[in-house]
C-alpha cells in the first residue's frame, strides 16, 4: 500500500509539474486523431449511403429512372442520410472536443504561470529597490561606490569567460550583468547607446532592451523583446571597474532602472 500511495503521489506531482506540457501534447495529438477520425467517418458514411441506396435496385440490377435520374440516387433524403451515418461521426466531434479542451486549458494555466512570474518578478525587484535605497542611506558617496564595485567585482571574477574574449584595439573587455555576457566596447559608446536609448523613449514613449544591446554590439535575447523603458522608468545605467579572472581590465555596467514587462502599455 505504500508504494502504491508513493507510486500515486509522484505520478499527480509529474502531472501537476507538467500540465502545460501535456495539454499542449494532448492538443497536438487530439488534432491529428481528429483529422483521421474524420476521414475514416466519412469513408464508413459513404459506403453507408451507398449500401442503402443499392437497396433500391432490381433484382436484374437495373434502376428505376425518373426524369434521367435514377432513385438510387433520389431514394434518400437529405435527412434520412444523416440519421443513417450521424453515429459514424460521434468519435471525432468528441475527440475534437476534447482537443479544443486541452488547447483552452493548456493557454489558460500557461497565462496563469506567466502572470505568477510577473508578479515574483514585480515583488524581486520591488524588494531589490527597497534594499538599495536602504543602503545607500546607510552607505552615501565613496563607500556606498566601493560596496557597488566590489559586488560587481565578484560577479565578474566567478564568470571565467572572459579567458576566451579578444579585445579590439581601442576597446576594453566590458561585462553586462544583466544578461551575464561579455562583449569588446567603450565608456564613451556605452553613454552613446544609453543616450540614443533614452531619446528613442522621449520620442516614442518606449525602447526594448533588445535596442540597447543592439547599440552596443550585444546580440539580442529571448527576454530582450519583452522588457523595456518608459518614459517614467528610464534607463540609467552604472559602470564600474574591475578585473576579469585572468588580470585584464574589465569595465561591469548594470541597470539603475530594471526594464520592466508590458512597457508599451505603461502610462505616459
Amino acid at each position: 500500500m505504500q508504494f502504491l500511495d508513493a507510486v500515486k503521489q509522484k505520478g499527480a506531482q509529474f502531472v501537476s509539474e507538467n500540465a502545460t506540457v501535456l495539454l499542449t501534447a494532448g492538443g497536438v495529438v487530439g488534432t491529428v486523431a481528429t483529422a483521421v477520425l474524420t476521414g475514416r467517418a466519412g469513408f464508413k458514411a459513404a459506403e453507408i449511403i451507398r449500401e442503402k441506396e443499392l437497396e433500391h435496385i432490381h433484382p436484374e440490377g437495373v434502376t428505376d429512372v425518373v426524369d434521367g435520374e435514377s432513385n438510387a440516387t433520389m431514394g434518400l433524403s437529405p435527412s434520412q442520410k444523416v440519421k443513417l451515418v450521424w453515429p459514424q461521426f460521434v468519435p471525432p466531434v468528441i475527440t475534437g472536443g476534447l482537443t479544443i479542451s486541452a488547447i483552452i486549458f493548456s493557454h489558460r494555466m500557461s497565462a496563469q504561470k506567466a502572470a505568477a512570474l510577473a508578479a515574483a518578478y514585480g515583488l524581486a525587484e520591488r524588494n531589490l529597490s527597497e534594499y538599495k535605497e536602504k543602503v545607500a542611506e546607510k552607505l552615501t558617496g565613496p563607500k556606498n561606490q566601493q560596496l557597488k564595485d566590489e559586488i560587481r567585482q565578484d560577479r565578474v571574477s566567478d564568470n571565467d569567460r572572459a579567458q576566451v574574449i579578444v579585445v579590439a584595439s581601442g576597446e576594453v573587455l566590458c561585462y553586462d550583468m544583466a544578461s551575464d555576457r561579455y562583449f569588446n566596447s567603450t565608456v564613451e559608446n556605452i553613454r552613446k547607446a544609453e543616450n540614443q536609448i533614452n531619446n528613442e523613449i522621449l520620442s516614442h514613449n518606449y525602447a526594448t532592451m533588445n535596442e540597447f544591446y543592439d547599440k552596443i554590439g550585444l546580440k539580442q535575447t529571448a527576454v530582450g523583446g519583452e522588457l523595456g523603458w518608459t518614459s517614467n522608468v528610464p534607463l540609467e545605467i552604472e559602470i564600474s571597474t574591475t578585473q576579469s579572472p585572468d588580470g585584464r581590465p574589465c569595465i561591469a555596467i548594470d541597470f539603475v532602472n530594471m526594464p520592466v514587462e508590458n512597457y508599451h502599455k505603461q502610462p505616459y
